[in-house]
This record gives C-alpha cells, sequence and structure tokens, in this order.
C-alpha cells in the first residue's frame, strides 16, 4: 500500500472545507438515524401536568405515542434538525480541526496531544452551538405532547411572535454550560479509545464506532442532569405552569427540578439520551472518519 492510500496521511492533507463537509454530512446522519428516541427522551423531560404526558421507560413511551398519536409523531421536529444539523456540525468539525492542528494535537509524540483534544473539542462547540440551538428549540416545542406545531416554519414565527428573539438563546447558557464538558469528555475519550484499539491510526470501522459509542455514553450520561435544564428551559413556552414558564435562566431550571423531584429528577431521560448518544455518536464518528478518508472523491460530488 502506498503512502498516499494510507489513512493517517488522508486526514491532514483533507482542508478545512473537506473536514466541514464531513461533519455536516456526519451530523445530519446521527441526528436524523436515532430521532425517534431524542423525542422520547424530550417528552420524558418534561414536566408534565397531564397523566398522559408521563412516561415510564423507552417502551412504554413509544407504545403509547405510537398508539394514540402515530409513529409519525415521533418524527415531529426532524425538519429543524436535519436544516441545522448539517452548517452545525460543518462548523464544528471545521473548528475542531482547526483548533487541533493549531494546537499542536496532529503532531505524533507530541506533548500538547494532551490538552488539545479538549480544547479543539470545546471551541468547536461553543461555535456550532451559537448556530445550532434556534433550531433545538423549534425541535423540542415540536417534539412535546400534544405540540400544536407541525411546520418548523410556523413553530419558529410563533415563538418570535409571542416570546420575542431571546427565546431562541434563553437555553444558550446551559447549552454550553452542558455541550463544552460533554463535548470535550467525547472528543477526549474518542481519541484515547481509537488510539488504543487502532495504534497505527489506519481507517478501521470498528475502531470508529466503538470508540464513538463509547465516548457518546460517558458522555451523555456525564451531562444529562444540565441536559433536563435545557429542556425545562426550551419547553417553557408550552407549558401552562407559570413557575415553568417564566423560568429565567439555568439556575431557575435547577432549583425546580431540585424542588419537584429531587435528585431524581437531574436523572430524567437519562436512558434514552445515553440510548440516542451512543450509537448516534458512533454512526457521527464512523461517517466523519468514512468521508474524510475519502475527501478525494467528495469534491467531484460538487461539481
Amino acid at each position: 500500500m502506498s503512502d498516499e492510500d494510507e489513512y493517517e496521511a488522508l486526514s491532514p492533507n483533507a482542508g478545512l472545507g473537506v473536514n466541514m463537509l464531513a461533519g455536516a454530512l456526519a451530523g445530519i446522519t446521527e441526528h436524523s438515524v436515532m430521532f425517534p428516541v431524542d423525542s422520547i427522551k424530550t417528552r420524558m423531560q418534561v414536566f408534565a401536568t397531564s397523566p398522559a404526558a408521563v412516561y415510564t421507560g423507552i417502551g412504554n413511551a413509544f407504545t403509547r405515542i405510537s398508539s394514540t398519536e402515530g409513529v409519525r409523531a415521533l418524527w415531529r421536529g426532524v425538519s429543524s434538525v436535519i436544516m441545522g444539523a448539517g452548517p452545525a456540525h460543518a462548523v464544528h468539525f471545521g473548528t475542531y480541526e482547526a483548533v487541533k492542528e493549531m494546537t499542536g494535537g496532529n503532531r505524533e509524540g507530541s506533548a500538547h496531544q494532551w490538552f488539545s483534544a479538549p480544547l479543539a473539542g470545546a471551541s468547536a462547540t461553543i461555535a456550532s452551538d451559537a448556530l445550532m440551538n434556534p433550531f433545538d428549540v423549534i425541535k423540542q416545542r415540536m417534539q412535546v405532547h400534544q405540540s400544536e406545531f407541525r411546520s418548523m416554519f410556523t413553530c419558529a414565527s410563533t415563538v418570535f411572535r409571542n416570546e420575542g428573539f431571546s427565546a431562541f438563546y434563553v437555553s444558550y447558557p446551559t447549552t454550553l454550560t452542558m455541550t463544552v464538558p460533554f463535548t470535550a469528555a467525547q472528543f477526549t475519550v474518542y481519541e484515547h479509545v481509537k488510539k488504543f484499539m487502532n495504534p497505527r491510526g489506519e481507517y478501521s470501522p470498528l475502531s470508529h464506532i466503538v470508540a464513538g459509542g463509547v465516548a457518546g455514553g460517558v458522555a451523555a450520561g456525564l451531562t444529562t442532569p444540565l441536559d433536563v435544564a435545557k429542556t425545562l428551559l426550551q419547553t417553557r413556552g408550552t407549558s401552562g405552569d407559570p413557575e415553568i414558564r417564566y423560568c429565567r435562566g439555568m439556575l431557575d431550571a435547577l432549583k425546580i427540578i431540585w424542588r419537584r423531584d429531587g435528585l431524581r429528577g437531574f436523572s430524567r431521560g437519562l436512558t434514552p439520551r445515553v440510548v440516542t448518544h451512543m450509537p448516534s455518536n458512533a454512526l457521527c464518528w464512523l461517517s466523519y472518519e468514512f468521508f474524510s478518508a475519502s475527501h478525494d472523491f467528495i469534491p467531484l460530488c460538487l461539481r
């Protein structure tokens, strides 16, 4: 096998544009495939006032939602994810690779590798979440029980008209508080598990899948409490409870969760969140590594 064909030699030469395209394709694939489980997670995290909207687990939620609302209800809001995930993941992976390169993370044997991946991951998520947050708000408003919205554009215009532009970013500080450690943990675990399984750095689907799944599960479990707070903030406009409806930020949300459900409240949706992130993260990294390794044909697809 020639040097040009080696997987490890491809990524550094791929360029920022290819990394961004790979990230966009990976992000759309990741979010679309696992969307129904994400919908269940959102519903389990919402503090519902109706017994019909209280679910005891993934199986219970799937059975009840599909039997009363139809299976299509589990896909409500997916258009917002598809529209937002491509650009957001392009920015995410583009920033990640750029920062990693600048901090010496791509140099073999460099002492900078231990802090390069977390720094690159954190930087990437700050940039991408600024773009993705409004789309995530729209998605969750469409996912909740008895949502009035069937179109993301109708949802966006209604939220803007009734609650103002700030409604799309009220959860952004919470999102960053959650996703910076999430992404730092995810990239760190991924890089080290991949290196352990695949020390030669060759294109290896199995190592990418396993490393991505482990990284996603660990990061998702660690950050679930903040994800519950984020969901409360992003869906507050759909609540008939005045305390939730006028919740002002992350600290208010955490206090509400603690008062109403104690420690148990911070683990709401833990199982579907981990179930979502393990395969979706594995698929995301597999897609990203594949498209990065195949960068020589990607430009042809754009012509």
